[in-house]
Protein backbone atom coordinates (compact mmCIF):
# COMPACT_ATOMS: atom_id res chain seq x y z
CA UNK A 1 0.00 0.00 0.00
CA UNK A 2 1.15 3.81 -0.53
CA UNK A 3 2.13 5.42 2.67
CA UNK A 4 -0.81 7.51 4.10
CA UNK A 5 -0.22 10.93 5.32
CA UNK A 6 -2.60 12.76 7.86
CA UNK A 7 -3.02 15.38 9.99
CA UNK A 8 -3.59 16.01 13.52
CA UNK A 9 -4.54 19.20 15.00
CA UNK A 10 -4.21 19.03 18.36
CA UNK A 11 -5.19 21.70 21.08
CA UNK A 12 -4.36 22.04 24.99
CA UNK A 13 -4.94 24.84 27.21
CA UNK A 14 -1.73 26.22 26.81
CA UNK A 15 -0.50 25.45 23.68
CA UNK A 16 -1.54 23.36 20.21
CA UNK A 17 0.20 22.66 17.07
CA UNK A 18 -0.22 20.85 13.99
CA UNK A 19 1.06 16.83 13.81
CA UNK A 20 1.99 15.17 10.17
CA UNK A 21 1.38 11.89 10.23
CA UNK A 22 2.35 9.18 7.86
CA UNK A 23 1.38 5.46 8.14
CA UNK A 24 2.88 2.81 5.90
CA UNK A 25 0.97 -0.21 7.02
CA UNK A 26 2.23 -0.62 10.31
CA UNK A 27 3.52 1.82 12.09
CA UNK A 28 2.79 5.59 12.72
CA UNK A 29 5.74 8.63 12.33
CA UNK A 30 4.66 11.75 13.37
CA UNK A 31 6.27 15.34 12.27
CA UNK A 32 5.37 18.43 14.00
CA UNK A 33 4.39 20.61 11.76
CA UNK A 34 3.36 24.09 13.43
CA UNK A 35 3.08 25.07 16.94
CA UNK A 36 1.57 28.24 19.02
CA UNK A 37 0.32 29.26 21.91
CA UNK A 38 -3.26 29.06 23.12
CA UNK A 39 -3.27 31.77 25.68
CA UNK A 40 -6.33 32.95 28.21
CA UNK A 41 -7.74 36.38 27.11
CA UNK A 42 -8.24 38.67 30.01
CA UNK A 43 -11.20 41.24 28.98
CA UNK A 44 -14.09 42.60 30.38
CA UNK A 45 -13.76 41.07 33.83
CA UNK A 46 -13.63 37.68 32.21
CA UNK A 47 -11.66 35.02 30.53
CA UNK A 48 -12.03 33.56 27.02
CA UNK A 49 -10.24 31.91 24.19
CA UNK A 50 -9.19 33.29 21.04
CA UNK A 51 -10.84 30.88 18.52
CA UNK A 52 -10.72 33.23 15.77
CA UNK A 53 -6.47 32.94 16.11
CA UNK A 54 -6.62 29.36 16.86
CA UNK A 55 -8.55 28.95 13.43
CA UNK A 56 -6.02 30.63 11.95
CA UNK A 57 -3.07 28.55 13.39
CA UNK A 58 -5.36 25.59 11.91
CA UNK A 59 -5.24 27.26 8.26
CA UNK A 60 -1.72 28.02 8.50
CA UNK A 61 -0.92 24.18 9.45
CA UNK A 62 -2.75 23.15 6.50
CA UNK A 63 -1.71 25.96 4.43
CA UNK A 64 2.18 24.40 5.20
CA UNK A 65 1.12 21.25 4.77
CA UNK A 66 -0.50 21.91 0.94
CA UNK A 67 3.15 24.66 0.25
CA UNK A 68 4.98 21.22 1.67
CA UNK A 69 3.20 19.05 -1.76
CA UNK A 70 1.91 16.91 1.40
CA UNK A 71 -1.26 14.73 -0.50
CA UNK A 72 -3.19 14.48 2.56
CA UNK A 73 -5.88 11.87 3.51
CA UNK A 74 -7.63 13.69 5.64
CA UNK A 75 -7.86 16.41 9.19
CA UNK A 76 -8.60 15.35 12.79
CA UNK A 77 -8.84 17.75 15.79
CA UNK A 78 -9.12 17.24 19.58
CA UNK A 79 -9.13 20.07 22.23
CA UNK A 80 -9.86 19.87 25.93
CA UNK A 81 -13.64 19.56 27.06
CA UNK A 82 -16.44 21.30 28.53
CA UNK A 83 -16.08 24.56 26.51
CA UNK A 84 -18.04 25.69 23.54
CA UNK A 85 -18.85 28.80 21.52
CA UNK A 86 -21.85 30.63 20.27
CA UNK A 87 -22.77 30.59 16.01
CA UNK A 88 -25.67 32.72 14.88
CA UNK A 89 -28.39 31.57 11.82
CA UNK A 90 -25.87 33.40 9.57
CA UNK A 91 -22.83 31.12 10.42
CA UNK A 92 -20.80 33.59 12.54
CA UNK A 93 -19.29 33.52 15.55
CA UNK A 94 -21.11 35.26 18.32
CA UNK A 95 -18.23 36.31 20.43
CA UNK A 96 -15.30 34.73 22.15
CA UNK A 97 -15.50 30.94 23.99
CA UNK A 98 -15.71 31.52 28.11
CA UNK A 99 -12.07 29.49 29.58
CA UNK A 100 -13.07 27.50 31.57
CA UNK A 101 -11.08 29.04 34.29
CA UNK A 102 -13.17 31.83 34.20
CA UNK A 103 -14.65 32.29 37.72
CA UNK A 104 -18.14 33.15 36.45
CA UNK A 105 -19.29 29.66 37.17
CA UNK A 106 -18.15 29.69 41.04
CA UNK A 107 -21.69 28.67 43.30
CA UNK A 108 -23.32 27.60 39.73
CA UNK A 109 -23.58 23.64 41.17
CA UNK A 110 -26.12 25.28 43.97
CA UNK A 111 -27.57 27.40 41.80
CA UNK A 112 -28.39 24.38 39.09
CA UNK A 113 -29.59 22.13 41.95
CA UNK A 114 -31.87 24.42 43.28
CA UNK A 115 -33.62 23.06 39.62
CA UNK A 116 -32.34 19.27 39.61
CA UNK A 117 -30.92 17.70 42.37
CA UNK A 118 -27.03 16.31 42.38
CA UNK A 119 -28.36 13.09 42.63
CA UNK A 120 -30.53 13.55 39.77
CA UNK A 121 -27.68 14.63 37.21
CA UNK A 122 -25.05 12.09 38.62
CA UNK A 123 -27.33 9.34 37.70
CA UNK A 124 -28.81 10.88 34.36
CA UNK A 125 -24.71 11.49 33.10
CA UNK A 126 -22.21 9.81 35.29
CA UNK A 127 -20.29 12.59 35.22
CA UNK A 128 -17.95 14.31 38.43
CA UNK A 129 -19.39 17.56 39.36
CA UNK A 130 -17.22 20.93 38.59
CA UNK A 131 -18.18 24.42 38.90
CA UNK A 132 -16.53 24.54 34.77
CA UNK A 133 -18.50 21.83 33.50
CA UNK A 134 -20.80 23.09 30.14
CA UNK A 135 -23.95 22.23 31.99
CA UNK A 136 -22.97 24.87 34.75
CA UNK A 137 -21.40 27.73 32.13
CA UNK A 138 -24.31 27.19 30.53
CA UNK A 139 -26.81 28.00 33.36
CA UNK A 140 -24.82 30.44 34.54
CA UNK A 141 -24.80 32.41 30.56
CA UNK A 142 -28.47 31.85 31.37
CA UNK A 143 -28.64 33.15 34.35
CA UNK A 144 -26.27 36.06 33.33
CA UNK A 145 -28.63 36.81 30.09
CA UNK A 146 -25.65 36.21 27.99
CA UNK A 147 -26.63 38.13 25.00
CA UNK A 148 -24.90 35.20 22.91
CA UNK A 149 -26.49 32.78 24.40
CA UNK A 150 -30.10 34.57 23.70
CA UNK A 151 -28.93 34.66 19.53
CA UNK A 152 -26.94 31.57 19.32
CA UNK A 153 -28.70 29.43 16.66
CA UNK A 154 -25.57 26.30 17.07
CA UNK A 155 -23.31 25.62 20.72
CA UNK A 156 -20.79 23.76 19.38
CA UNK A 157 -17.98 22.43 21.93
CA UNK A 158 -14.60 23.59 20.59
CA UNK A 159 -13.46 20.61 18.86
CA UNK A 160 -17.07 20.74 16.33
CA UNK A 161 -16.37 24.54 16.62
CA UNK A 162 -13.33 24.28 14.51
CA UNK A 163 -14.83 21.24 12.39
CA UNK A 164 -17.80 23.86 11.70
CA UNK A 165 -15.26 26.71 10.50
CA UNK A 166 -13.46 23.85 8.45
CA UNK A 167 -16.47 22.18 6.61
CA UNK A 168 -19.91 24.02 7.68
CA UNK A 169 -21.17 20.90 9.19
CA UNK A 170 -22.29 21.37 13.01
CA UNK A 171 -21.94 17.74 14.86
CA UNK A 172 -21.73 17.04 18.16
CA UNK A 173 -19.21 14.72 19.19
CA UNK A 174 -20.04 11.64 21.33
CA UNK A 175 -16.46 12.24 23.46
CA UNK A 176 -16.14 15.86 24.01
CA UNK A 177 -19.85 15.99 24.72
CA UNK A 178 -19.86 13.32 27.34
CA UNK A 179 -17.35 15.68 29.42
CA UNK A 180 -20.34 18.15 29.28
CA UNK A 181 -22.33 16.95 32.02
CA UNK A 182 -25.29 16.68 29.52
CA UNK A 183 -24.66 13.96 27.61
CA UNK A 184 -26.87 10.28 28.70
CA UNK A 185 -24.62 7.34 28.71
CA UNK A 186 -27.57 5.11 28.70
CA UNK A 187 -29.28 7.15 25.68
CA UNK A 188 -26.06 8.02 23.93
CA UNK A 189 -27.57 11.24 23.67
CA UNK A 190 -27.71 14.75 25.57
CA UNK A 191 -29.98 14.22 28.41
CA UNK A 192 -33.66 15.66 27.41
CA UNK A 193 -34.36 16.38 31.21
CA UNK A 194 -30.99 18.05 31.53
CA UNK A 195 -31.42 20.37 28.65
CA UNK A 196 -34.76 21.18 29.48
CA UNK A 197 -33.73 22.48 32.79
CA UNK A 198 -31.57 24.60 31.09
CA UNK A 199 -34.27 26.56 28.28
CA UNK A 200 -32.04 25.04 25.19
CA UNK A 201 -33.37 22.65 22.60
CA UNK A 202 -31.42 19.67 21.57
CA UNK A 203 -31.28 20.78 18.08
CA UNK A 204 -28.88 23.90 18.98
CA UNK A 205 -25.99 21.43 19.43
CA UNK A 206 -25.84 19.56 16.02
CA UNK A 207 -25.94 15.90 14.84
CA UNK A 208 -24.15 13.17 17.40
CA UNK A 209 -21.34 11.57 15.56
CA UNK A 210 -19.02 8.83 17.12
CA UNK A 211 -15.21 8.90 16.49
CA UNK A 212 -14.10 7.84 13.40
CA UNK A 213 -17.29 9.53 11.32
CA UNK A 214 -15.99 11.48 8.30
CA UNK A 215 -17.85 15.10 9.53
CA UNK A 216 -17.06 16.37 5.76
CA UNK A 217 -14.43 17.78 3.21
CA UNK A 218 -12.99 21.30 3.30
CA UNK A 219 -14.90 24.12 2.24
CA UNK A 220 -14.02 25.77 -0.92
CA UNK A 221 -12.89 29.33 1.23
CA UNK A 222 -10.44 26.95 3.08
CA UNK A 223 -9.51 25.27 -0.28
CA UNK A 224 -8.34 28.30 -2.04
CA UNK A 225 -6.90 29.74 1.26
CA UNK A 226 -4.77 26.99 2.31
CA UNK A 227 -3.98 25.46 -1.64
CA UNK A 228 -5.44 22.28 -0.30
CA UNK A 229 -8.27 20.42 -2.12
CA UNK A 230 -11.82 18.91 -0.55
CA UNK A 231 -10.03 16.36 2.02
CA UNK A 232 -11.79 15.32 4.24
CA UNK A 233 -12.29 16.14 7.92
CA UNK A 234 -12.58 13.12 10.55
CA UNK A 235 -14.40 13.33 14.06
CA UNK A 236 -11.87 11.68 16.15
CA UNK A 237 -11.94 11.39 19.45
CA UNK A 238 -13.09 15.18 19.83
CA UNK A 239 -11.83 15.39 23.83
CA UNK A 240 -7.98 15.23 23.92
CA UNK A 241 -8.07 12.74 26.59
CA UNK A 242 -10.23 10.20 24.68
CA UNK A 243 -7.75 10.49 21.51
CA UNK A 244 -5.03 9.86 24.19
CA UNK A 245 -6.45 6.88 25.99
CA UNK A 246 -7.03 5.37 22.17
CA UNK A 247 -3.14 5.00 21.77
CA UNK A 248 -2.16 3.51 24.72
CA UNK A 249 -0.15 0.22 23.76
CA UNK A 250 -2.02 -2.05 26.11
CA UNK A 251 -2.36 -5.65 25.89
CA UNK A 252 -5.25 -6.49 28.22
CA UNK A 253 -7.56 -4.53 30.42
CA UNK A 254 -5.61 -5.20 33.56
CA UNK A 255 -4.46 -1.50 34.00
CA UNK A 256 -5.23 1.69 34.83
CA UNK A 257 -4.24 5.11 32.62
CA UNK A 258 -2.79 8.69 33.80
CA UNK A 259 -3.03 11.20 31.20
CA UNK A 260 -0.57 13.60 32.16
CA UNK A 261 -0.42 17.49 31.21
CA UNK A 262 -1.99 20.45 32.41
CA UNK A 263 -4.23 17.94 34.18
CA UNK A 264 -4.04 14.12 35.53
CA UNK A 265 -7.04 11.98 34.63
CA UNK A 266 -6.35 9.06 36.13
CA UNK A 267 -9.02 6.43 35.01
CA UNK A 268 -9.94 2.86 33.67
CA UNK A 269 -11.58 1.88 30.35
CA UNK A 270 -15.21 -0.10 31.11
CA UNK A 271 -17.38 -1.47 28.63
CA UNK A 272 -20.09 0.58 30.29
CA UNK A 273 -20.60 3.41 32.91
CA UNK A 274 -20.36 3.04 36.16
CA UNK A 275 -23.12 4.70 38.00
CA UNK A 276 -23.18 4.12 41.98
CA UNK A 277 -23.85 5.60 45.17
CA UNK A 278 -20.12 5.17 45.98
CA UNK A 279 -19.14 6.65 42.52
CA UNK A 280 -21.79 9.18 42.97
CA UNK A 281 -20.11 10.06 46.51
CA UNK A 282 -15.83 9.76 45.74
CA UNK A 283 -17.18 12.09 42.56
CA UNK A 284 -15.94 9.77 39.50
CA UNK A 285 -16.63 10.72 35.72
CA UNK A 286 -18.06 8.30 33.02
CA UNK A 287 -16.58 9.61 29.83
CA UNK A 288 -17.31 8.68 26.24
CA UNK A 289 -14.77 6.42 24.30
CA UNK A 290 -13.73 4.48 21.77
CA UNK A 291 -15.88 2.08 20.17
CA UNK A 292 -18.53 2.83 22.88
CA UNK A 293 -16.38 1.89 25.86
CA UNK A 294 -16.67 3.98 28.94
CA UNK A 295 -13.38 6.07 30.64
CA UNK A 296 -13.95 6.13 34.09
CA UNK A 297 -11.82 8.29 35.53
CA UNK A 298 -11.19 11.49 38.03
CA UNK A 299 -10.02 14.27 36.69
CA UNK A 300 -6.65 15.81 39.08
CA UNK A 301 -4.77 19.01 39.55
CA UNK A 302 -1.90 18.35 37.51
CA UNK A 303 1.01 19.77 36.37
CA UNK A 304 -0.92 23.15 36.65
CA UNK A 305 0.68 24.17 39.93
CA UNK A 306 4.36 23.32 38.30
CA UNK A 307 3.30 25.12 35.37
CA UNK A 308 2.11 28.77 37.04
CA UNK A 309 4.92 28.65 40.37
CA UNK A 310 7.39 28.33 37.37
CA UNK A 311 6.09 31.42 36.29
CA UNK A 312 7.17 33.37 39.54
CA UNK A 313 10.97 31.51 39.97
CA UNK A 314 13.46 33.58 40.23
CA UNK A 315 16.71 32.63 39.22
CA UNK A 316 15.73 28.94 38.37
CA UNK A 317 16.72 27.30 35.27
CA UNK A 318 14.64 28.17 32.27
CA UNK A 319 15.01 24.60 31.01
CA UNK A 320 11.82 22.38 32.31
CA UNK A 321 14.24 19.07 32.67
CA UNK A 322 16.95 21.28 34.81
CA UNK A 323 14.28 22.25 36.81
CA UNK A 324 12.57 19.21 37.55
CA UNK A 325 16.16 17.85 38.27
CA UNK A 326 16.73 19.90 41.45
CA UNK A 327 14.41 17.42 42.91
CA UNK A 328 17.58 15.88 43.77
CA UNK A 329 19.36 18.47 46.12
CA UNK A 330 16.57 18.45 48.35
CA UNK A 331 14.45 16.35 51.05
CA UNK A 332 11.79 19.15 51.22
CA UNK A 333 9.57 17.30 53.41
CA UNK A 334 6.23 19.73 53.21
CA UNK A 335 3.08 17.87 50.60
CA UNK A 336 -0.41 19.70 49.50
CA UNK A 337 -3.37 18.40 48.39
CA UNK A 338 -3.41 19.26 44.38
CA UNK A 339 -6.67 19.25 44.21
CA UNK A 340 -7.48 21.63 47.43
CA UNK A 341 -10.05 24.74 45.63
CA UNK A 342 -7.01 26.90 46.77
CA UNK A 343 -5.15 26.38 43.72
CA UNK A 344 -7.78 25.97 41.11
CA UNK A 345 -7.14 29.59 39.87
CA UNK A 346 -4.91 32.10 42.72
CA UNK A 347 -3.87 35.30 41.86
CA UNK A 348 0.17 33.77 42.82
CA UNK A 349 0.33 29.84 43.14
CA UNK A 350 3.76 30.48 44.68
CA UNK A 351 1.65 32.04 47.31
CA UNK A 352 -1.19 29.95 47.70
CA UNK A 353 0.93 26.86 48.25
CA UNK A 354 3.15 28.78 50.99
CA UNK A 355 -0.51 29.30 52.97
CA UNK A 356 -1.38 26.06 52.16
CA UNK A 357 1.68 24.87 54.65
CA UNK A 358 1.36 27.62 57.41
CA UNK A 359 -2.16 26.64 57.43
CA UNK A 360 -1.17 22.68 57.96
CA UNK A 361 1.86 23.70 60.36
CA UNK A 362 4.59 22.64 57.74
CA UNK A 363 7.93 24.14 56.77
CA UNK A 364 7.05 27.00 53.78
CA UNK A 365 9.37 26.19 50.45
CA UNK A 366 11.69 28.81 49.82
CA UNK A 367 13.50 27.83 46.72
CA UNK A 368 12.50 26.43 43.25
CA UNK A 369 13.67 22.75 44.62
CA UNK A 370 11.78 22.77 47.20
CA UNK A 371 8.61 23.69 45.21
CA UNK A 372 9.22 21.19 43.09
CA UNK A 373 9.66 18.16 45.38
CA UNK A 374 6.46 19.31 47.38
CA UNK A 375 4.59 19.57 44.19
CA UNK A 376 5.72 16.23 42.79
CA UNK A 377 5.58 14.06 45.68
CA UNK A 378 2.13 15.45 46.47
CA UNK A 379 0.93 14.69 42.62
CA UNK A 380 2.20 11.06 43.25
CA UNK A 381 0.70 10.80 46.90
CA UNK A 382 -2.53 12.04 44.97
CA UNK A 383 -2.59 9.80 42.94
CA UNK A 384 -2.24 6.84 45.04
CA UNK A 385 -5.29 8.11 46.76
CA UNK A 386 -7.77 8.25 43.90
CA UNK A 387 -6.06 4.59 42.60
CA UNK A 388 -7.25 3.16 45.76
CA UNK A 389 -10.49 4.56 45.45
CA UNK A 390 -10.71 3.63 41.61
CA UNK A 391 -9.73 0.07 42.53
CA UNK A 392 -12.48 -0.60 45.14
CA UNK A 393 -14.66 0.35 42.18
CA UNK A 394 -12.70 -1.22 38.91
CA UNK A 395 -14.70 -4.89 37.75
CA UNK A 396 -10.44 -5.73 37.65
CA UNK A 397 -7.80 -6.01 39.08
CA UNK A 398 -5.13 -3.15 38.14
CA UNK A 399 -1.82 -4.55 37.98
CA UNK A 400 0.25 -1.52 36.24
CA UNK A 401 -0.49 2.22 35.11
CA UNK A 402 -0.25 3.22 31.79
CA UNK A 403 0.73 7.19 31.58
CA UNK A 404 0.70 9.02 28.32
CA UNK A 405 1.34 13.13 27.78
CA UNK A 406 3.80 15.36 28.63
CA UNK A 407 4.29 14.56 31.96
CA UNK A 408 5.34 10.86 31.50
CA UNK A 409 8.64 12.80 30.72
CA UNK A 410 9.24 13.79 33.87
CA UNK A 411 11.24 11.00 35.45
CA UNK A 412 10.75 12.41 38.69
CA UNK A 413 7.04 12.33 39.25
CA UNK A 414 6.85 9.18 37.07
CA UNK A 415 9.57 7.28 40.24
CA UNK A 416 7.60 8.93 42.18
CA UNK A 417 4.38 7.43 40.91
CA UNK A 418 5.49 4.22 40.77
CA UNK A 419 6.78 4.35 44.81
CA UNK A 420 3.44 5.64 45.90
CA UNK A 421 1.29 3.13 44.05
CA UNK A 422 3.51 0.44 44.44
CA UNK A 423 2.60 -0.93 40.74
CA UNK A 424 4.95 -0.62 37.46
CA UNK A 425 4.46 2.81 35.74
CA UNK A 426 4.77 2.28 31.73
CA UNK A 427 5.56 5.64 30.21
CA UNK A 428 4.43 6.04 26.52
CA UNK A 429 3.79 7.58 23.85
CA UNK A 430 4.41 10.83 24.89
CA UNK A 431 2.14 12.24 21.88
CA UNK A 432 -0.44 10.22 23.25
CA UNK A 433 -2.83 12.50 21.51
CA UNK A 434 -1.60 13.28 18.52
CA UNK A 435 -1.41 9.47 18.15
CA UNK A 436 -4.90 8.45 19.29
CA UNK A 437 -5.96 11.28 16.78
CA UNK A 438 -4.01 9.94 14.06
CA UNK A 439 -5.35 6.40 14.83
CA UNK A 440 -8.91 7.22 14.47
CA UNK A 441 -8.49 9.10 11.04
CA UNK A 442 -6.18 5.26 10.11
CA UNK A 443 -9.32 3.66 11.49
CA UNK A 444 -11.60 5.88 9.57
CA UNK A 445 -10.10 5.12 6.27
CA UNK A 446 -10.87 1.49 7.17
CA UNK A 447 -6.86 0.01 7.11
CA UNK A 448 -7.98 -0.99 10.97
CA UNK A 449 -11.10 -1.67 12.60
CA UNK A 450 -10.74 -2.57 16.07
CA UNK A 451 -9.36 -0.81 19.35
CA UNK A 452 -7.00 -3.40 20.02
CA UNK A 453 -5.57 -3.52 16.18
CA UNK A 454 -5.36 0.93 16.70
CA UNK A 455 -3.42 -0.18 19.79
CA UNK A 456 -0.75 -2.84 17.97
CA UNK A 457 -0.22 -0.18 15.51
CA UNK A 458 0.33 2.49 18.91
CA UNK A 459 2.74 -0.35 20.62
CA UNK A 460 4.92 -0.40 17.24
CA UNK A 461 5.06 3.31 16.52
CA UNK A 462 5.92 4.34 19.83
CA UNK A 463 9.38 3.37 22.69
CA UNK A 464 8.24 3.26 26.31
CA UNK A 465 9.71 3.23 29.98
CA UNK A 466 8.84 1.51 32.19
CA UNK A 467 9.46 2.19 36.06
CA UNK A 468 9.72 0.14 38.88
CA UNK A 469 8.86 0.63 42.81
CA UNK A 470 11.48 1.51 45.08
CA UNK A 471 11.27 2.54 48.71
CA UNK A 472 7.78 1.69 49.08
CA UNK A 473 7.93 1.32 53.08
CA UNK A 474 9.08 4.89 52.92
CA UNK A 475 6.18 5.96 50.35
CA UNK A 476 3.68 4.31 52.70
CA UNK A 477 4.74 6.29 55.22
CA UNK A 478 4.74 9.31 53.30
CA UNK A 479 1.01 8.44 51.97
CA UNK A 480 -0.07 8.28 55.84
CA UNK A 481 1.29 11.89 56.16
CA UNK A 482 -0.13 12.85 53.39
CA UNK A 483 -3.78 12.12 54.50
CA UNK A 484 -3.08 13.38 58.09
CA UNK A 485 -2.34 16.71 56.68
CA UNK A 486 -5.30 16.64 54.12
CA UNK A 487 -7.57 16.43 57.84
CA UNK A 488 -5.57 19.41 59.15
CA UNK A 489 -6.64 21.61 56.10
CA UNK A 490 -10.18 20.40 55.78
CA UNK A 491 -10.87 21.10 59.44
Amino acid sequence: MRKLNYLAVDLGATSGRTVLAVYDGQKVEMSELTRFDNPMIPMGGHLFWDIAGLYYEVLKGLKKAADMGIELDSIGIDTWGCDFAFFGKDGQLLGLPYCYRDSHTEGAQEKFFEKMSAGKVYDRTGIQFMDFNSLFQLDTLRRNCSSSLEAADKILFIPDALMYMLTGRAVCEYTVASTSQMLNPVTGDLDEDILAALGIPREKFGELVQPGEVVGTLTPQVQEYTGLPAVKVVAVAGHDTGSAVAAVPAEDEKYAYLSCGTWSLLGIETPSAIITEDSFRENFTNEGGIEGTTRFLKNICGLWIFEQCRKEFKAAPESVAELVSLCETTDFPSLINPDAPCFAHPSSMTVAVKEYCTATDQPVPQTPAEYCRLIFRSLALRYRQVAEILASMSPFEITRLHVIGGGSQNRYLMQYAANALNVPVICGPVEGTALGNILLQIKSSGLVDTLPQMRRVSAASVDVRTYMPENVAEWDKSYEEFLRIQKIYNK
